[in-house]
């Protein structure tokens, strides 16, 4: 019983211990790698979803788009990993009790005022800046930060540097910090 209590208390934290992150995230590696032959990542599922969108509105011919040869635009695994990290974090947030719907953030809205429209579309620049750089640098964080630096790759710790170092820039040029 104090097993489950325990598991329970874990699960209803709004904050996870990082070596109960760290043991989890190493569990779906695993998985992946075991079920898939593949490593996690998620801007592969980003770019099929570009590809669905686009052979909605222009027809099958996007398929034969050599991306689309390699990349087919489907619902897969890598697409069922993001709308489970969706999920994941909605549960997390209910079952701690820490659901917070704001629009814009106290920290951002202290430095930058109270604007949606402004909050959104710093939101949609950096996600496209995001986006962009994930398929040129031919994966996300999750593909390098986890995947690609358990593999030992040493493009991957690169990437991993280069995302911390601009993080920290880019934060500290937005909220003057340090």
């Amino acid at each position: 019983m104090d097993i489950l209590q325990t598991l329970s208390n874990y699960l209803s934290a709004s904050i996870w211990p990082p070596y109960m992150v760290g043991v989890g995230i190493g569990i779906l590696c695993w998985l992946a790698f075991l079920l898939s032959n593949h490593p996690i990542g998620v801007s592969t599922a980003f770019a099929k979803s570009a590809g669905m969108i686009e052979t909605a509105i222009r027809g099958p011919e996007v398929r034969k788009k050599p991306y689309y040869q390699e990349n087919r635009p489907t619902i897969d695994w890598e697409w069922m990993l993001v709308a489970g990290l969706f999920l994941g974090a909605f549960t997390a947030a209910w079952l701690s009790g820490d659901i917070n719907w704001k629009w814009v953030p106290p920290m951002w809205e202290d430095t930058f005022g109270p604007s949606i429209l402004l909050r959104l579309s710093a939101a949609l620049f950096g996600g496209i800046c995001v986006g962009f750089g994930a398929r040129w640098g031919s994966g996300c964080t999750s593909g390098h930060g986890i995947s690609g630096t358990l593999q030992l790759v040493l493009s991957s710790w690169i990437a991993v540097f280069c995302f911390f170092f601009a993080g920290v820039a880019v934060a500290f040029l937005m909220y003057r910090i340090i």
